[in-house]
């Protein structure tokens, strides 16, 4: 059973991995997919204008433009789960769990990228800076993904997934062939937005913390500040619907 996420905008900076190669990443065999949008992001880091990415980042301080503007051909990489900090991420508290907590995160859970794709949580990747939705010279990134990595994310995700991203990111893969859980969090009978990514990150922790290996040991699992309130399935889909607390 694989665990899907969402990145986040905010990332923390330096890394002591090697820089972006292929044994940076899982699914070997499409290196060469992602060194191409790799590519054509580098050309457009260096042939735009401060004032263009500005734009483009949807960044307004032209020093941090300035710093994203910087090739990323031999920036220092950490984990990906470690790059990305915002607040699903907080929640997790990766750095705060066991070795074995760690390892079971290392290898199940998979993010989606907007610059590298679809990347395991100890796929090493740079500092960059991607704003949700952008294109790249006319490419629409997430049907690019979707394209090209959809069958062998199939094979590798196997029959059960839980998916905990948010809305957009399903663009880059649709679980159509495995089992799926998936999760809407209301507060007070209303939908929430800022506690569903902190929601995220705890549920994932206690996923990894009990090391879950199917969907039916995760239905006999408590997690703190939830209630479980209805489901809703739809072909291999099931929504549960968590009131918090």
């Amino acid at each position: 059973m694989k665990i899907l996420l969402a990145p986040a905008e905010t990332k923390n900076e330096g890394g002591e991995e090697k820089a972006f190669c292929k044994d940076n990443f899982f699914l070997e065999e499409l290196f060469e997919k992602r060194e191409e949008i790799f590519n054509i992001y580098e050309k457009h880091l260096s042939s735009s204008s401060i004032e263009e990415l500005s734009a483009w980042f949807g960044l307004k301080k032209l020093d941090d433009v300035k710093k994203y503007k910087e090739s990323l051909i031999n920036k220092p990489t950490m984990k990906a789960i470690n790059r990305y900090n915002g607040v699903a991420f907080d929640a997790l508290d990766y750095n705060k769990l066991d070795n074995e907590t760690q390892k079971y995160i290392d290898e199940n859970v998979i993010l989606f990228s907007n610059l590298f794709g679809p990347i395991k949580a100890n796929d090493k990747i740079p500092n960059y800076k991607y704003k949700q939705g952008a294109k790249l010279n006319n490419i629409a990134i997430e049907k690019f993904f979707l394209d090209n990595f959809t069958t062998q994310l199939d094979s590798y995700i196997g029959e059960e997934v839980i998916d905990l991203r948010a809305g957009h990111y399903e663009k880059f893969y649709k679980v159509k062939k495995a089992n799926v859980l998936t999760f809407k969090f209301i507060k007070d009978g209303k939908v929430v937005s800022h506690w569903a990514k902190y929601y995220r990150g705890k549920v994932l922790q206690e996923i990894a913390k009990n090391k879950i290996t199917s969907h039916e040991e995760f239905m006999n699992m408590q997690i703190d500040g939830l209630k479980l309130e209805e489901i809703q399935e739809k072909k291999n889909v099931k929504l549960l619907i968590m009131s918090i607390n």
